[in-house]
């Protein structure tokens, strides 16, 4: 858990750069989100980080979050990380096949979740799984 904390940030700064977001503004979000989501660099009510293993071995992380205020039916995905070596093998479809039953399970009507534009793998995989655009966000560089 540690180790996935420490990453989450770093990746996120880096998922918002390349997708064309200020670096002041990057870091302002991230304040706001581990304000708003852990106390104490702990996960908040609420949230739940899933360790992905496939063949008995670690694959990557997940992390879901029960529904709030914005939306009181959706269960949100914070976050989804296949490492490197287990990339295209299926396991970013299975651990959100498996998101989807414990959403459910646990009384679920939605799973929400926010991809960054440049990030094509990922999109294609939640169109795949019947995701639908709810909202756009555009920008142009001048």
């Amino acid at each position: 858990m540690a180790s996935w904390y420490a990453q989450l940030w770093t990746s996120y700064f880096d998922d918002m750069i390349a997708a064309g977001i200020a670096e002041e503004a990057a870091r302002a979000n991230i304040e706001q989100n581990r304000e708003r989501l852990f106390v104490d660099d702990r996960l908040g009510p609420g949230q739940h980080v899933f360790d992905l293993v496939d063949g008995g071995a670690d694959v990557g992380t997940l992390w879901l979050a029960e529904p709030g205020i914005a939306d009181p039916l959706a269960w949100f995905v914070y976050d989804i990380v296949i490492d490197e070596p287990h990339r295209g093998r299926g396991c970013g479809r299975r651990a959100m096949e498996a998101a989807e039953r414990f959403v459910r399970e646990s009384g679920g009507q939605r799973l929400a979740l926010n991809v960054f534009g440049p990030n094509t793998v990922a999109r294609n995989l939640y169109e795949s799984l019947d995701f639908q655009v709810v909202a756009q966000s555009m920008a142009k560089d001048l």
